[in-house]
């Protein structure tokens, strides 16, 4: 057994401490440019995407039964950068008669074409449109040679759509880009099928 004065003696010992870690300075110059480095990562992907690629809400019915109003609609801009319009692409463009607004409408006609409506059908050289996107045949009628630079539009929603038979030739510097996806609501997603129309020259 230990005597008391070995006890004492041993009680009377320092006890070992423990190191106690120093924190850590935080290096504020890197926190700064890390954000910094964030946001300017963020600015460009947002420019890139931008740069081709746009969202539209759909306001109206002009486009029934193809686009609903309140759809939003991702219309990619490099279609008409790596190639060129075509008939039957729903378009998303700058309205002639007021900049400021952005309409969708599909191409039935390009330069030089001959679109013509008569007794509810619509044709483009001669040739008759097999159309079964549009809600109802046209009650209107009209002829229109196409100019150079311009497109002839038309809604599918026919009797209740401002489009070309009413205001004119579509300038092509004033089209965004073509309607590619419906991506809300997310129940409605879908690819936007495209129609060839053919029509010989």
């Amino acid at each position: 057994m230990e005597s008391l004065e070995q006890m004492e003696q041993t009680e009377s010992q320092p006890e070992a401490q423990v190191p106690i870690p120093s924190e850590e300075k935080t290096n504020w110059g890197r926190v700064v440019f890390d954000i910094i480095e964030t946001l300017a990562l963020a600015a460009v992907l947002f420019l890139g995407i931008n740069a081709i690629s746009a969202r539209v809400r759909v306001d109206g019915f002009s486009m029934i039964p193809t686009l609903e109003d309140g759809e939003f609609v991702l219309v990619s801009k490099l279609n008409y950068r790596l190639g060129k319009v075509e008939r039957g692409d729903i378009v998303v463009f700058h309205y002639p008669v007021d900049p400021k607004q952005e309409l969708i409408k599909r191409v039935i006609g390009l330069p030089g074409d001959t679109v013509k409506v008569m007794d509810g059908v619509v044709s483009v050289n001669t040739q008759v449109l097999d159309e079964p996107y549009i809600a109802d045949a046209p009650r209107y009628s009209g002829e229109w040679i196409v100019p150079e630079g311009h497109v002839f539009v038309l809604g599918d929603n026919r009797n209740d759509s401002s489009d070309s038979h009413q205001w004119g030739y579509l300038p092509l510097e004033k089209i965004v880009g073509k309607a590619v996806v419906i991506y809300w609501p997310p129940s409605l997603w879908k690819v936007i099928p495209h129609t060839t129309i053919p029509a010989t020259q």
